[in-house]
């Protein structure tokens, strides 16, 4: 594929990132509160940050709320690039591409053909999305093996598929893709049990790909900080981070709303989001790296 990316943000970010052995926060948000609140926090901890949106939320905005993502990401006074999670549906990817073109469009996006029977056939679906979506400049992220469990709006899998690193380099030259995102024992949702993570394969794949590939933690609800920190130091530079923030930032905009001014309890929800944000953009080591 012909496009550079040494100019794209995500992968600038991410570059960044392995190179100075930290992690960096990809915070799903749901709505423009959620926005600001990563925004504030990333300017005020000085540090690179992603703004992640679930593809539920991009068919509800469509391109004005994108628009808005892109502006308060790319005016910010750190590095912050706007990615697309989870790109299942056809229909979403379509959208996410479509706008693009239109020249709005995501810094990179999750094509997220997991639900495969086969590798060839991940290759397949996202081969010719990933050329297309190079050609507006952005970059594709996939996924290698597949994790159990769903998010919000997203399909349920319970057929877990751990990464085989042995055929990662295969997959990322078949699918063209730039970002990597391993099954290592991490699922979606809750862990029914404490979370035995492969850290194994993780070393192997970066090992693998250290400096060309980067890597993204998907299933980070409740993991304990010291395994996030073990994920960063054998390779992961991208950690996707949803219900952490969304849960305490919903309750409090809740209860705020029943006592408070709606721009009062705006702002208070708000903060509380963006306090999640400043813990681990500290955990990762991302606080003043911008």
């Amino acid at each position: 594929m012909a496009h550079n990316f040494a100019t794209n943000r995500t992968i600038q970010i991410l570059s960044a990132a392995e190179n100075g052995k930290y992690g960096i926060l990809a915070q799903t948000c749901y709505d423009a509160h959620c926005v600001i609140g990563l925004v504030r926090a990333a300017e005020r901890n000085h540090s690179p940050a992603i703004l992640q949106l679930f593809p539920v939320t991009l068919a509800y905005g469509k391109g004005p709320f994108l628009a808005f993502c892109l502006q308060a990401a790319h005016s910010a006074s750190v590095p912050i690039a706007v990615h697309l999670d989870h790109a299942t549906d056809p229909e979403h990817i379509e959208l996410a591409l479509s706008l693009a073109e239109q020249g709005i469009a995501f810094d990179s996006i999750m094509v997220d053909a997991s639900h495969a029977e086969t590798d060839e056939e991940n290759i397949a679906i996202a081969r010719p999305y990933v050329e297309r979506a190079a050609k507006c400049g952005v970059a594709v992220e996939v996924e290698l093996g597949r994790l159990e469990g769903g998010e919000a709006g997203l399909r349920m899998i319970s057929d877990a598929k751990l990464t085989d690193p042995s055929k990662a380099t295969a997959f990322i030259d078949g699918t063209g893709a730039i970002i990597l995102a391993p099954s290592i024992g991490n699922l979606h949702g809750s862990y029914i049990n404490p979370p035995n993570f492969r850290q194994d394969i993780l070393k192997a794949l970066h090992e693998t790909f250290a400096g060309r590939v980067p890597l993204c933690l998907h299933g980070t609800d409740e993991l304990p900080d010291e395994l996030f920190v073990e994920c960063i130091e054998n390779g992961i530079s991208k950690i996707n981070v949803n219900s952490w923030g969304r849960d305490p930032y919903a309750k409090a905009l809740a209860k705020a709303l029943q006592t408070k001014p709606f721009p009062d309890a705006v702002e208070e929800a708000t903060e509380v989001f963006a306090e999640v944000c400043d813990r681990f953009m500290k955990l990762f080591g991302s606080a003043g790296k911008a």
